[in-house]
């Protein structure tokens, strides 16, 4: 057991020195235990190994949904302009912005989903709103304890209500087109660059710049499992400000109403109706 101790605070010595983020060591520990928690607690994993309860659920990295594989569909995308990137032909793509209306338990959430900064990530949270494959999905993950985190939903399987909680966090959008999942690249957009940076996390590119869109209260973002291309229907809010997951997983859009109702979701509420109410007509096909 002492070994186990010891183990786990030369650990946390190594994050809190690694940590490039502001908030104070304590607000980061009490995150630490969160996800952790979560990983001992009883979350499932999925075929492909990646831990789902809420991220998609949590996994070492606190937000992960799709199964941890290679995803065929993007594992070819670089550091280049979206248009001329091989691996994204025929994802949808916002060119601009527009305004989604989700409404849970009767109560209505308006969201600015921002195209311009992340073209992909919301293009794909639009299409998927206009297809209504979030009507009757569950909100499977909501973290609020020992601090705010993240209301997380979007998995498709959570619309059987003989699904525990406990089982859902790996789903994603199945294309009828293709029969296969639909996968996303992780993208982020860097302050000051012209253009996103597709498939890798901030740390990984070796880039210290800040993102463009950040986890501030009431961001919106996509769950993802290990690998950085796995994002599919899974989202979250965030309930606070979380900059340490800034770089890591990608924001494309915030509440700019309606955040006392996402303060108020509790884990099991359903999405009545999700609606585009503006800029549908800046949705477009990734045709290269």
């Amino acid at each position: 057991m002492e070994q186990q101790q010891d183990k786990i605070f030369s650990l946390i010595k190594s994050l809190k020195m690694r940590c490039r983020f502001s908030l104070r060591f304590s607000q980061f520990l009490a995150t630490f235990l969160v996800i952790g928690a979560l990983i001992l607690g009883g979350c499932t994993t999925d075929k492909a190994g990646s831990v789902t309860s809420p991220t998609s659920t949590a996994t070492s990295n606190p937000i992960t949904s799709s199964p941890a594989q290679t995803n065929t569909q993007t594992k070819a995308v670089s550091e280049n302009n979206s248009e001329s990137v091989p691996g994204m032909k025929g994802l949808p793509r916002l060119e601009g912005k527009a305004t989604v209306v989700m409404t849970v338990k009767g109560s209505p959430i308006t969201i600015e989903v921002d195209g311009t900064d992340a073209p992909i990530t919301a293009g794909n949270f639009v299409d998927l709103v206009q297809k209504g494959i979030y009507d009757g999905l569950a909100f499977h993950r909501v973290v609020r304890s020992p601090q705010p985190f993240v209301a997380q939903g979007g998995d498709p399987n959570s619309k059987d209500p003989k699904l525990a909680m406990e089982q859902l966090g790996t789903g994603g959008y199945i294309d009828p087109t293709t029969k296969k999942e639909r996968y996303i690249p992780l993208e982020i957009k860097v302050k000051g660059d012209a253009d996103p940076i597709y498939s890798k996390t901030l740390e990984s590119a070796g880039i210290t710049k800040p993102p463009v869109l950040q986890h501030k209260q009431g961001a919106i973002a996509m769950a993802r499992s290990q690998m950085p291309d796995s994002a599919s229907s899974q989202f979250y809010f965030a309930l606070t400000d979380l900059g340490f997951l800034d770089g890591n997983y990608a924001v494309f859009g915030n509440v700019t109403k309606g955040f006392d109702v996402v303060n108020k979701i509790q884990q099991g509420d359903r999405i009545d109706s999700a609606k585009v109410l503006e800029g549908a007509e800046n949705l477009k096909t990734t045709d290269k």
